[in-house]
């Protein structure tokens, strides 16, 4: 039987040796989202436009809610499109992830295919969106206020930890989407509920102070505010924050990436 290395250089050297098989997948995976349809890719760029609006009309219009004194509702529409490109980011990998095995069955047959690199796939073509979702906050709010914060340039690095945070979950979910295919249905709901315990619509303050500790715990609430930070108000990054991050972030992936080398000798069998 086949063993896998499950040290960290392993995971490291899969990702640089099969960087050209994980870029080609990702395109593919893109481009085939939006196949057959007129516009193409063109909808990567619409469609967080108008959910944009739908949200803002639903929460402010309907809901009235709002952020704060002496924010405007073109205001609340960036800031809540801000918490909107983490939570999505976010969302389509782990939702996505206990199937990532069963749905390339194929694969798991092949035994010179690298398995692992499933969720970076997964990651890019998620990545590429969160990316144009971007550059249209950066637009809007640059028509609006006339000027962008040179810490916009941060983003990538405030991205950073979460990326890992997503990998980590990635392999992990992976591996058990295997073994225990009710794992898709709990990670939907649990992913779902994130949206409304993240600072996404309202800010992290109105969250109940018995209940700041949990708050924090959620994965998404430190890389929305810091977005918002850098993008929308000019900030620097929590430099001591982020670092914690990274540290935690590195350690999700490492024992994700451990447990997804440790079981997939049993995927064939299961499959």
């Amino acid at each position: 039987m086949q063993n896998f290395s499950t040290s960290p250089m392993t995971m490291v050297r899969s990702l640089i040796k099969n960087r050209s098989l994980v870029y080609q997948m990702s395109k593919r995976e893109v481009v085939g989202r939006y196949q057959g349809s007129a516009m193409g890719l063109a909808w990567s760029f619409f469609n967080p436009i108008l959910m944009l609006a739908v949200y803002t009309f639903v929460f402010s219009q309907i809901f009235g809610a709002r952020w704060g004194e002496g924010v405007s509702q073109i205001e609340f529409a960036s800031i809540l499109f801000a918490g909107l490109i983490v939570y999505q980011l976010f969302s389509e990998c782990i939702v996505r992830a206990p199937s990532l095995i069963l749905s390339n069955v194929n694969y798991v047959k092949k035994v010179v295919f690298p398995l692992e690199i499933l969720p970076w796939v997964s990651l890019l073509a998620s990545l590429f969106h969160a990316s144009i979702n971007t550059v249209v906050l950066m637009l809007f709010y640059l028509v609006i206020h006339g000027s962008l914060a040179w810490t916009v340039v941060f983003v990538p690095v405030i991205l950073l930890p979460l990326i890992l945070v997503v990998m980590g979950f990635s392999w992990l979910l992976a591996s058990l989407g295997v073994f225990i295919r009710d794992v898709s249905q709990i990670i939907a709901v649990v992913v779902t509920a994130m949206m409304f315990l993240s600072p996404i619509f309202y800010p992290a303050s109105a969250f109940p102070e018995s209940y700041q500790l949990f708050f924090y715990l959620n994965p998404l609430t430190f890389i929305i505010e810091q977005i918002r930070d850098v993008v929308l108000w000019g900030n620097l990054p929590n430099w001591s924050g982020l670092g914690l991050y990274l540290m935690a972030g590195m350690t999700l992936a490492l024992l994700g990436f451990a447990w997804f080398q440790k079981t997939r000798r049993g995927f064939a069998d299961v499959l």
